[in-house]
């Protein structure tokens, strides 16, 4: 059966795979991007199939996160998954930032990648319960929620809570047929850390490498698949074993 998919932030990257990912195997998917509008253009072009979406919106602002949600029900007539991807990661270490600068990235941050998770989650999981959908929630996180981001320490703490906001919904929504799961990666081969992959970053890794988006988007199928129920609740490691805990 075809399912209606809302993937945010992707206009490249990660959320372009995941996006490529689930249209290959029959999808509608809502196309998500903040202003990357040409980018997001070309993901719509590249998906298999028909039926798909493209929808703009910042979800750091409560209104637009619920009109997202809006759009992409009565775009695709009803949303099964949420993918999480939208999220920002400014660079901040402590030592050198000034104390309004400070302030100022870790609000936009919060706002981005926490709240703006936590808005389009609620607006979307009231849609699967009033509809009754058996729907899927899968977050993007990361490897630095539990390994640190000294350089981006606002992006390490918002994915971290993003990882419990997972859980925590997990538990709420498991009585209305609704799985939420995340996945961490580690280092991904994305236009936004390419000035961030050297020698030493893919020697994180025993495999001598870092990770491939298309890699990420497979592991977000599979959490978003009906076999995967019994993994909500999960954090998964997606991280090519460069950080074991």
């Amino acid at each position: 059966m075809s399912r209606g998919v809302l993937v945010t932030g992707a206009s490249r990257g990660i959320g372009r795979a995941i996006a490529q990912a689930f249209a290959e195997q029959g999808d509608r998917v809502a196309v998500h991007y903040s202003s990357r509008h040409a980018e997001a253009e070309e993901t719509l072009k590249s998906l298999a199939g028909d039926g798909h979406v493209l929808i703009g919106g910042d979800v750091s602002i409560a209104a637009e996160a619920q009109a997202i949600v809006d759009t992409a029900v009565a775009a695709l007539e009803t949303v099964h998954v949420l993918v999480n991807n939208a999220a920002i990661n400014l660079p901040h270490p402590l030592p050198s930032t000034d104390y309004e600068e400070w302030q100022r990235v870790w609000r936009q941050t919060v706002d981005v990648n926490l709240l703006g998770t936590a808005n389009v989650s609620y607006c979307a999981a009231r849609h699967m319960i009033e509809r009754g959908v058996p729907g899927r929630i899968v977050n993007v996180g990361s490897r630095g929620a539990s390994r640190g981001e000294p350089d981006h320490p606002a992006y390490g703490a918002t994915k971290a809570a993003v990882h419990a906001l997972g859980q925590s919904l997990a538990l709420s929504l498991a009585p209305h047929n609704i799985a939420v799961a995340s996945v961490a990666p580690g280092f991904v081969a994305t236009e936004r850390v390419a000035d961030r992959v050297t020698d030493a970053v893919r020697a994180q890794s025993p495999f001598g490498r870092v990770g491939e988006p298309s890699e990420i988007a497979a592991a977000v199928r599979y959490l978003a698949s009906p076999e995967a129920i019994w993994s909500s609740g999960s954090v998964l490691d997606v991280n090519g074993a460069s950080y074991i805990h």
